[in-house]
Order: structure tokens, then sequence, then C-alpha cells
């Protein structure tokens, strides 16, 4: 079981501020400022791969709470769904990008993987693409091989002094520069951790939900929910945080999380954003897809 220090994971710490809502509104006009076309700005590396069927489903429904019954209900209730669904899907690849603050408060410069995930076992391949000084690396992590560890090796120099490395997915080796190990990336784990906590957070008042039709990420038509704590409490790891959910896909592609300001009336300060892009499903991925004898990989 993940703490509830650490369940902000890879896309959990939005799906923890749709469920600790005090007060839910809709707004059904299209979004204006920063959230109308998240990720427009920044390159998006594409890395093509297998076609797949896409997974068809409907908008997020979010409408108002039933009489008396907790505001947070709509979005619980959507949040249990899609997992049933997101539980349905085999495997998917994307491209993640990645903008993280780390412990010691330094942000971190975007980085750019693409991934492969299976959901049975669960399985990793990552391989970063950018920037420079990360490009070329990369991991396989299965769930229950390799007695626990990950594959991994470096790039340049690195990879040419130790070749590949069997690691601990939350060691130091392998947590150096990151937020989260390996093991908690994916939506999957994601929405399980939304749940999750959800039916705990839902206890709590003081915080501000709306809902945003029609904003886009990277050209894809997304519902935003957004969470607001407005003050500073015990039992809240964010201040502000939103998730993107892909219309078509009923599936979330893009969060971020921010924290308190440092000082009254300044700006919030961003923690941690990350974006699924070019998201493609059941791909029939194999055991291929996650071996690190693959010759399409640089595992030696």
């Amino acid at each position: 079981m993940i703490s509830l220090a650490r369940l902000s994971h890879l896309g959990s710490s939005v799906w923890i501020a749709v469920f600790c809502l005090g007060s839910t509104l809709l707004a059904e006009s299209p979004v204006a400022g920063p959230y109308a076309a998240a990720s427009q700005t920044r390159p998006a590396l594409q890395l093509a791969e297998r076609s797949e069927p896409l997974l068809k489903g409907a908008a997020p429904q979010l409408g108002p709470a039933q009489p008396n019954e907790h505001p947070m209900m709509p979005a619980l209730r959507w949040a249990y769904a899609g997992l049933g669904n997101i539980e349905k899907i085999e495997d998917y690849s994307s491209t993640l990008v990645k903008h993280e603050r780390m412990y010691d408060g330094k942000m971190k410069d975007y980085e750019y993987c693409f991934i492969k995930v299976r959901h049975r076992p669960f399985s990793v391949y990552m391989r970063f693409l950018a920037p420079a000084d990360v490009k070329g690396r990369e991991v396989i992590y299965i769930e229950g091989r390799n007695n626990g560890n990950m594959w991994a090796h470096g790039s340049g120099v690195q990879k040419k002094l130790f070749g590949t490395v069997s690691l601990k997915p939350n060691g130091p080796v392998a947590m150096k520069d990151q937020r989260y190990p390996i093991t908690e990336l994916g939506i999957l784990n994601l929405t399980r951790r939304l749940v999750e906590v959800a039916e705990k957070d839902r206890h709590y008042g003081e915080c501000e939900v709306r809902f945003y039709k029609n904003a886009k990420v990277n050209n894809r038509v997304c519902t935003i929910i957004e969470a607001k704590h407005p003050v500073p409490r015990g039992n809240f790891i964010f201040h502000v945080a939103r998730i993107y959910v892909d219309d078509e896909l009923n599936l979330p592609i893009r969060y971020e999380a921010y924290n308190w300001p440092k000082e009254p009336g300044g700006p919030p300060e961003l923690t941690e954003e990350y974006t699924y892009q070019n998201l493609k499903l059941n791909n029939g991925f194999t055991d291929a897809d996650f071996d690190t004898n693959n010759p399409n990989y640089r595992f030696r």
C-alpha cells in the first residue's frame, strides 16, 4: 500500500484533487486563458509505433450531485466507471512529458519519454527522448520478475562504463532526479489511487471544484476538473490541481499540481505536470516488447 504522502504519484495528485470536493461548479463554455491550449507551446516529440483501435467512450459525465449526497459523488461515480474501462485495456504506448519539482525545490527541465505499458502482468518499457543529458536511457520493469528489480542503462559514458544494470525501483540510484518510481507509473495505477484516496478525502471540505468543457491538449478535446484548497491544511497535499480528461477516450491525459504561494497574493508554485501525448491503445504488445534482448532496444 502506498502511503498518502506518496499518493501524488505519476498521475495521482490531480486525481486526488478531483475527490476533495467542497463545492462543485460546471462551466459549459470553452475554456479561456492558460487552460485553452495546454501543451501547445512545447514541442511534441513523436515516435510512431503500431496502429491501434481507439477505446470509444463518451465525454466525462460530471453533472451536479443528487439531493442530499456529497458534492464529490458525480466525479467519484465517474472514477469507478473509468477504472472498469481502463482495466479492460490490454496495453498502450505514449510519449510522456514530465515537468517536476524535486524535493529540494529545484524545477527540472521538461523530460520526454516514450513508454509502453502492459497491464497483465504490469510491465513498463521507457526510453528517454529529451533533453540531451538523458536521451537514450532505457528502462524495463515487469511485475514479479527479476526479483522485483528493473533493468536499466544510462546514456553516453554511463552506458559504456556500466552497461545494463538491475536496480531496485525505489532505490537511491533509480530515484535520482525522479519524484516517483516506475512501479507507480501509468493510467491504471493513477485511477486506483484516485478511488482509494477519494473514499477518504470525501469527508473533508474546504475545496472548490470546477469542471471546464472544450479545453484542448495537443488538439485533443478535453474536460478539465480543477480543484482548489484555499487554505493550507495538514490533510491537503496541493493548493490547485487540474486533470484533463480526453472526451473521446474518457481517459486522463494530463495533470498539473500546484503548491500554495510562498507569499500572500503570489502565484501558485508548480510542483508536477505530466502529459500523455500520442496515446495508442491495445497495440498487442508481447513479452518481446519488454525484453532486454529486443533488437530494437539498446540493452547490452
